[in-house]
């Protein structure tokens, strides 16, 4: 049977519960404008009833209150982290493509870019068509000329430092990234310190956690498994086991985490690649970090897409051949010598899911450069092994990056591709005229790396004069038009100094003449130069490209950035601290409060009757 005084021991457990809620309600209302605080709320429960031998059973024994907890929706939480890390891929995105669409802006005025330069190039060559023998306006189509190759290799200097950047901020996000980790796996263990045995939250530093996996999933994907520390019997002893994972892979478990490494490494994926690319590794495995797998996102991703985004052009073909060190292809899916974007030497090739070296390559052309079959060979650092199989097969052999994202090194490859395609041109038809000594001009476009090295193509020679069926062999250090990039194209020193070397006519003799001038001329709008198109046609095809790539970005950073605002405002309806539902809450705790106040006083004054007044005589 329950005591005398038992009313009071309920008036004080509703007193004790109602103060506990009051000031948990204070407590959200004081952090009303902290960023990242989550509302809490007290749970009040029934206490055990106390059985007695009366016919009604029980009696209630009064209230209290089991827990503080956090009011969090992981759905909000889930829904949050996928589409923030969308929206920071998008815009890190945006913010390159935007830089790369005003390289190639041209407004003919404050800003000239190809179509002005290019334009003015063959108005000068207009010029020279009337007065081929005047010196002056020889010099004035020649520096004209020079421009041109000028607005290539600043093209080619602005694109590099982009990939520079981005290189970078690759690094800068891998130390975000181990220092987000580091500081979870920290609160991990002072969380689970503060509740293994006792069953009280650790709301603060549960807070902080949460705040950091929102940080993170801007650079990342993340996702989180929590589940409590039970013993052998399956008891649950109060704390929790908290795993993360980003892109799909755990990098935290508990209070130890994983670290990723940057390192940078002097294997390229395509010819005009910057040295030293980063590429990122567990440091306990080794194994390499894929921030451009299917299940990977953030700003992380789109960093590799820009440096690496090769749109899927890289360079592919069927396995016909193979030895230890060396394999040799055929069906290739770039077809053309001026077309390849591969690296002469260390450059990176996959076959069968296994990734290789090689210090140079090998191709068998016809006599328009067409690639009929490349031989890679490899580097004595691995060799491959079982050849046969590989053949047997018939397994396919991927260089470089092969991402399905139009980035840097993609815009690089068109720039390259053009000037070979217009130099080569431009050089076969001034090739046979005659210069006003009479000799056959030397190659005017050319080119001249930074150390001064100079390419002047004379091994194109070796199957450019290959008649029909005829196909010869050349290699990754061969002196042809695969040596041009837009980085060291250049007119060619001794005709800038000499302009009497250039010719504008089969026969010198005739000193007004100007045939070749009219073949040249053609280069502008009359010959297929890039990609089935004209010369002229070449900045609007790569606009085109940028363009669409660039409002593609825009459109989903606008999605993705409105879609944040909306789960973020349904996160914060479930744990946000609303002023008026706390006002709320705050006088129904009161008034609470007070009729357990008036519980006691009544049970008091019926106790003092009791005991002071039953029974006097």
């Amino acid at each position: 049977m329950a005591s005398t005084f038992f009313g009071l021991n309920i008036g004080v457990s509703a007193l004790n519960s109602f103060q506990v809620a009051t000031n948990t309600t204070a407590n959200n209302i004081a952090n009303v404008k902290t960023t990242g605080y989550t509302r809490q709320s007290a749970t009040l429960t029934a206490k055990d009833a106390l059985n007695v031998t009366a016919r009604y059973g029980s009696v209630g024994t009064g209230v209290t209150v089991t827990s503080i907890k956090q009011q969090r929706d992981l759905y909000y939480d889930t829904k949050y982290w996928e589409n923030n890390s969308c929206y920071g891929r998008y815009e890190q995105k945006l913010y390159y493509l935007d830089q790369i669409q005003n390289y190639f802006k041209d407004n003919g005025a404050s800003v000239k870019g190809f179509s002005s330069v290019f334009s003015q190039m063959f108005s000068d060559l207009d010029t020279l068509r009337s007065k081929p023998s005047d010196k002056t306006v020889r010099n004035q189509f020649i520096s004209s000329a020079q421009s041109l190759c000028t607005y290539f290799n600043q093209m080619s200097d602005n694109l590099s430092k982009l990939q520079d950047d981005c290189n970078e901020e690759i690094r800068n996000r891998v130390d975000e990234i181990n220092s987000i980790s580091e500081k979870i796996s920290l609160l991990n263990k002072e969380i689970n310190q503060i509740e293994t045995g006792t069953g009280v939250e650790a709301s603060s530093l549960r807070d902080e956690r949460a705040n950091l996996m929102d940080n993170l999933s801007k650079i990342v994907n993340v996702s989180y498994k929590e589940t409590p520390i039970q013993n052998t019997n399956g008891d649950n002893l109060g704390g929790t086991s908290f795993c993360l994972f980003v892109n799909g892979e755990k990098i935290v478990d508990g209070k130890d985490y994983r670290k990723l490494v940057c390192e940078s490494t002097d294997i390229k994926n395509n010819q005009t690649d910057n040295d030293d690319l980063f590429k990122i590794y567990w440091a306990d495995t080794k194994m390499e970090f894929v921030a451009t797998a299917g299940t990977a996102g953030g700003s992380l991703k789109a960093l590799f897409e820009m440096r690496d985004g090769d749109n899927l052009e890289n360079f592919k073909g069927k396995v016909t051949q193979a030895d230890s060190y060396s394999f040799t292809v055929s069906n290739t899916s770039l077809t053309n010598i001026k077309s390849l974007n591969l690296p002469d030497t260390n450059g990176k090739i996959t076959v069968d899911h296994v990734t290789y070296t090689y210090d140079s390559w090998e191709a068998e052309v016809d006599a328009d450069g067409n690639i009929k079959s490349m031989k890679f060979n490899l580097s004595k650092n691995k060799a491959v092994a079982n050849p046969a199989a590989v053949v047997a097969d018939n397994a396919t052999l991927s260089a470089g990056s092969g991402i399905n994202e139009r980035g840097i090194p993609y815009y690089m490859t068109q720039l390259n591709e053009f000037v070979r395609n217009f130099a080569e041109l431009f050089n076969k038809a001034e090739s046979k005229g005659q210069n006003m000594n009479g000799d056959t001009p030397p190659t005017f476009f050319e080119g001249i790396t930074a150390t001064g090295k100079v390419y002047d193509f004379s091994d194109s020679d070796a199957y450019s004069k290959l008649t029909d069926g005829q196909t010869t062999t050349i290699s990754s250090s061969s002196n042809t038009y695969y040596r041009l990039t837009a980085g060291n194209y250049s007119v060619n020193k001794d005709v800038m100094n000499n302009v009497s070397l250039f010719a504008t006519a089969t026969d010198y003799v005739k000193t007004d003449a100007c045939d070749i001038v009219d073949e040249l001329k053609k280069l502008q709008s009359q010959t297929t130069v890039y990609r089935g198109d004209k010369a002229e046609s070449f900045l609007e095809t790569i606009i085109s490209n940028v363009s669409v790539d660039t409002e593609k970005a825009e459109t989903n950073n606008k999605l993705y950035q409105n879609l944040e605002q909306t789960i973020s405002n349904q996160r914060t309806s479930v744990s946000g601290v609303d002023e008026d539902e706390e006002a709320l809450n705050l006088i129904k705790y009161q008034n609470a409060y007070n009729m357990a106040s008036k519980v006691i006083s009544i049970m008091s004054q019926m106790l003092e009757k009791l005991i002071n007044d039953t029974g006097v005589a």
